[in-house]
């Protein structure tokens, strides 16, 4: 084959190596618009993962990568006058210019031609690769269609000759803005010594004067980091590789390493003549560091938020911020960090909220059941909730309980809005709180232009094919071109709407509920009012979309005397739409309205939301509005381990975590998260000849531990 290579990176030429070893007849060009010996940068930091496939990939420049490495297993974070330490790690780093010079030789050993100073717009091939670069020339060429999302950090590449022992982050706070250091050892001599800031541009005798240390410039200036994704690699003979294709944020990995492991991929694909497969095995790797790398340039960009912590929680934050890196992993990697930090599991500490103290961190998310009789709960309900409390979570949630019959989801949603409901809903708390020790809560709600829909497994959010009922919204829009088009609500619609609202409040009170939830999320008729894309009305109720909503919650907070709680959507993942900064604004609002903790849900508001799925995804709206509002939240989405729970919890990131498909799975989780961790929780008299740690078979009863209640008294 003939391919054409543009770039004469470290992807680029890794590349070009590979493929001359797999086929020595291979004719392979490199084409690189910079000098053999230019660099931009100091040094790249490799993960041991990504060694080992070096060193199958090409042993002989694995060898002498290897040889020229500093390896390091701590990070260090120098904050507020303190330096925390984290071991276990591992890293390995090198010059840049150090890793051209290997591959560059490697290259031209193995006959692949090499062109430095020469600028393309296009090149001929079978194959030609895009490894150009950020700024790709020919991505532009060819047609792709990046995606490029500029951040509101900037930053500059600076390098020291003060060799640091650990990945060292230091933090200064200054009158301008949180200024912070990301830096590490490269050579014997020299560390990479990277600043970023969000509003503050410091010049290099600043950054001296502010850090302690000379720094190295090597084109050195103040940039915006731009995340580069594209919805498709290959055009006919054409294929992206590393920046050009994709980047993540330094903060979490090395777009040399992703550029590299690309190159890898491409070449085994060549090989086997399949270069699809090349995309259909990078991709989901690829945007899965994306997705981590998002959320550390994210808590970077923010990181002014966290200030307020104490130097190891800080740290402890600081390390977990991608979601990739745990509480239970760091357990593994430095145990003694750790419970410097935590002394029990923090899922199982005790959280107050006006009086009601739930005995951990845990919550059963609202889950609609579908399964009520015009408005009234049965026995499914009494099982389904009575197990779940039964299963140790210190809060267990009702489904979203309708405040009128045209207010339900479905003809199976339950209600409060007749008493034969509140003596049904009676019976089911009662059994709560006769039988374990969680605590119960009500969530209310109006559907909105949501509702007359089947029951989920009959049709997901299809209407009903007959019997529909009239809807109201803020503004006559359908949910689709399938939902009739609601009526547009009057002044006298949201009367009776609060006052049916405030009727199911006391109706809450008298079945005994702990807690009152209002559910104004996922596009129900109290979120809708919030958001732009569905609220277009020109009063009073559109220029300020929180007025009713807020309405409704202060007539029931008048009412109400225990916590209450809001639901929200802090996005609705689309352009236009209600976003993260409309949630933190809101949220103030709710708090100053007499809101006690904000369940931190996002999207469900239009058809067309295009979510950032993965782990835990929703958690940093919650993180933010906790840390920037000041207020009580519980974080939901994702959410399946108790090792998430821990490190959301303890990082400060939520106060509460709500689960519901791991509840589905199993109603005793918390119990059995407890066994396994080796805390020891009362399990009901029924129960307890069952109570066996699942390992190992101990009586979790029985062992030598300290008794929740004895440590939390």
């Amino acid at each position: 084959m003939r391919i054409a290579i543009a770039g004469g990176g470290p992807g680029g030429l890794y590349l070009s190596i590979l493929l001359k070893r797999l086929d020595p007849s291979h004719e392979v060009v490199v084409h690189e618009r910079n000098a053999p010996d230019d660099t931009f940068g100091f040094g790249v930091v490799f993960s041991d993962e990504t060694l080992a496939a070096f060193e199958a990939a090409d042993p002989e420049s694995y060898a002498e990568i290897a040889a020229a490495f500093v390896r390091w297993s701590e990070i260090d974070v120098h904050y507020r006058g303190e330096v925390v330490t984290s071991g276990g790690h591992g890293f390995s780093a090198m010059g840049r210019k150090d890793l051209l010079g290997i591959l560059q030789r490697r290259a031209a050993g193995l006959g692949v031609e090499l062109h430095f100073r020469s600028e393309v717009a296009e090149l001929e091939g079978d194959l030609v690769v895009a490894a150009d670069g950020v700024n790709s020339t020919l991505r532009a060429a060819y047609g792709f269609e990046p995606r490029l999302d500029r951040r509101r950090a900037t930053y500059a590449w600076f390098g020291t000759d003060h060799v640091f022992d650990a990945f060292t982050f230091i933090i200064a706070e200054t009158p301008r803005g949180v200024v912070q250091v990301h830096a590490y050892p490269y050579s014997d001599t020299r560390s990479t010594f990277i600043v970023e800031s969000t509003g503050v541009q410091l010049d290099r005798a600043q950054c001296e004067d502010l850090f302690g240390y000379r720094l190295i410039e090597n084109r050195t200036r103040w940039i915006n980091f731009v995340t580069v994704r594209n919805p498709f690699w290959r055009r006919e003979h054409v294929v992206l590789l590393g920046d050009a294709a994709h980047t993540a944020h330094f903060s979490i990995g090395s777009g040399t390493k992703l550029a590299m492991e690309d190159a890898i991929s491409l070449a085994w694909a060549v090989r086997e003549g399949d270069i699809d497969a090349y995309e259909a095995e990078r991709r989901p790797i690829v945007e899965s560091t994306q997705r981590a790398a998002q959320g550390s340039l994210e808590w970077f960009e923010g990181i002014g938020r966290y200030v307020h912590q104490e130097p190891r929680l800080f740290a402890f934050n600081l390390l977990t911020r991608s979601r990739r890196i745990t509480y239970g992993e760091l357990r593994k990697r430095d145990p003694d960090f750790v419970a410097s930090v935590a002394a029990d599991p923090p899922m199982f500490t005790p959280f107050t909220l006006r009086g009601l103290t739930l005995r951990n961190r845990v919550v059963v998310s609202p889950m609609d059941m579908y399964s009520s009789v015009d408005g009234t709960p049965g026995d499914f309900h009494l099982v389904h909730l009575g197990a779940r409390a039964l299963g140790g979570a210190g809060l267990v949630m009702t489904e979203m309980i309708c405040t009128s019959a045209a207010g339900r989801i479905t003809p199976g949603c339950g209600g409060l809005y007749a008493e034969e409901h509140t003596a049904a809903w009676k019976r089911i708390v009662d059994f709560v709180h006769t039988h374990s020790r969680s605590a119960i809560g009500c969530q209310l709600g109006h559907s909105g232009r949501k509702g007359s829909t089947k029951l989920m497994w009959e049709g997901d959010n299809e209407p009903l094919d007959e019997g529909n009922w009239p809807l109201i919204a803020p503004s006559p829009i359908p949910w689709d071109d399938a939902h009739q088009t609601p009526r547009e609500m009057t002044r006298a619609d949201m009367d009776d709407v609060r006052d049916q609202f405030v009727a199911a409040t006391r109706r809450a009170a008298a079945a005994g509920f702990d807690l009152l939830e209002l559910h104004m999320a996922h596009g129900y008729l109290l979120s809708s009012f919030l958001s732009p894309r569905t609220n277009v009305r020109e009063d009073e109720y559109g220029t300020d979309r929180a007025k009713f909503p807020l309405e409704v919650l202060a007539a029931c907070r008048a009412v109400w005397d225990g916590p209450l709680s809001v639901r929200i959507s802090a996005t609705d993942w689309v352009d236009g739409g209600f976003d993260g900064d409309a949630a933190v604004a809101f949220a103030r609002r709710l708090q100053a309205a007499g809101c006690d903790i904000v369940d931190v849900s996002t999207g469900q508001v239009v058809p067309d939301q295009q979510p950032a799925y993965g782990r835990s995804y929703q958690t940093p709206y919650a993180d933010r509005i906790r840390n920037e509002v000041g207020m009580p939240v519980i974080a939901v989405g994702a959410i399946s381990s108790y090792d998430d729970v821990n490190t959301i919890i303890l990082a400060g990131r939520a106060d509460l975590c709500a689960l519901a498909r791991p509840h589905l799975w199993d109603p005793h989780w918390t119990l059995h998260a407890a066994a396994e961790q080796g805390v020891e929780m009362e399990w009901i008299p029924q129960y307890r000849s069952g109570a066996r740690e699942p390992q190992t078979g101990k009586d979790v009863r029985r062992m030598p531990l300290r008794r929740f209640d004895e440590v939390h008294a």
